[in-house]
């Protein structure tokens, strides 16, 4: 059985820092892009950042861009994403994705952030 389990949400003041984790079991990431998407209320899901299987490459939205970074773990079976100087905007639901183009695709269940202003 596939589980990818994000854990690192809370509560936290704008400006202020999180990082999220994200385990996989039954699956390993390193046949696999990894990505980490949100989902707003009342909006639809979004991207957020990916990294390659290797970790040599990234890329992340415009919107986090220069203040989140996404890395990984491979020996660890671990995703990361370092999440600086957050919004309230920035308030969501945040996703682990698993992703081999054409193949399979996984989605862990989420870890809510919120930033209060």
């Amino acid at each position: 059985q596939v589980r990818l389990v994000e854990s690192g949400g809370g509560l936290v003041q704008a400006r202020e820092s999180l990082r999220l984790s994200c385990a996989a079991s039954g699956i390993s990431i390193s046949n696999y892009a990894m990505a980490w998407f949100r989902q707003a209320p009342g909006k639809e899901r979004e991207f957020v950042a990916a990294v390659s299987w290797s970790g040599d490459r990234t890329v992340e939205a415009d919107a986090v861009k220069g203040r989140f970074t996404i890395s990984r773990d491979n020996d660890k079976n671990t995703v990361f994403l370092q999440m600086n100087l957050l919004k309230p905007e920035d308030t969501a639901v945040y996703f682990c994705n698993a992703d081999q183009p054409g193949n399979h695709n996984y989605w862990g269940q989420g870890t809510q952030v919120t930033v209060s202003s």
